[in-house]
């Protein structure tokens, strides 16, 4: 991995103040950045933002004021923007294959985990020409690029970033910005929740948020645009190579109409 060198660069980091998040600022601090640290949470925003010198801004991410106003304290304190996190996320809590989805718990979902990565992009991509270019990286999971039967509505969120992560990648490649997703397995955070002893019971290897950093590291240092890269326990984080999809006339009859 090429060496990483962020020395006058400014970074903001979404869900700032969680296990991910904190480790990301961390790693960002130490290879040269200022990082601004974006929460719900306030406090925890001023402890991580302290301890890495840098900006703590509080905000909800599934507002669509947020991102824009986020970005503009960013340039107006730190004085530019080269790299974004899109980080914050949480948990579906609800499988949505029922009657009884409970609408409100299901908009905050995709507020989080959808609107917040839009908002997020749409903010930070201006910020980002005026430096001539720059990174975003979507914490994703590998519920995106595979069904996590345990949590479809989560499933469906990770999904739509992945595909929002390649489109937008290749459409701004041109001008210097690269756009790219992490795709996670299971990490040692608190959005485990109670699945976490079930995890430990079963001596169930997870990630750490080390390892998200170690991945955050890698795909800054090589990472192309609309790649998602995929981190496991035990390997280094690698871009997923998805398979091109058939053209007219190359598939069966009976593959076209589901019969296959």
């Amino acid at each position: 991995m090429t060496a990483v060198d962020l020395t006058g660069k400014v970074a903001l980091v979404t869900g700032g103040a969680g296990g991910i998040g904190s480790a990301a600022v961390r790693r960002l601090a130490k290879l040269g950045a200022r990082v601004a640290v974006l929460d719900l949470d306030a406090a925890g925003a001023e402890r991580v933002a302290s301890a890495a010198g840098g900006l703590a801004v509080c905000g909800d991410v599934a507002d669509p004021a947020t991102m824009p106003a986020a970005v503009a304290r960013v340039e107006e304190e730190l004085g530019r923007l080269d790299v974004v996190l899109l980080n914050a996320g949480i948990g579906g809590g609800q499988a949505g294959i029922d009657d009884a989805l409970d609408v409100a718990r299901y908009r905050k979902l995709v507020g989080v985990n959808v609107d917040h990565v839009v908002y997020g992009l749409c903010a930070a991509v201006p910020a980002l020409r005026r430096q001539g270019g720059g990174k975003v990286v979507i914490t994703a999971s590998l519920a995106g690029l595979a069904a996590m039967t345990a949590d479809p509505l989560y499933t469906l969120t990770k999904h739509a970033v992945v595909g929002y992560a390649r489109a937008a990648g290749q459409a701004l490649a041109p001008e210097g910005i690269v756009v790219s997703a992490l795709c996670p397995g299971f990490v040692d955070t608190l959005l485990l929740g109670a699945a976490k002893e079930e995890f430990d019971a079963v001596s169930f290897p997870l990630l750490t948020p080390a390892d998200i950093a170690d991945a955050l590291e890698s795909v800054l240092s090589g990472g192309e645009a609309g790649e998602a890269w995929v981190v496991q326990p035990g390997g280094a984080a690698l871009p997923y190579r998805f398979r091109g999809v058939p053209g007219a006339g190359q598939l069966p009859p009976d593959v076209v109409l589901g019969r296959g």
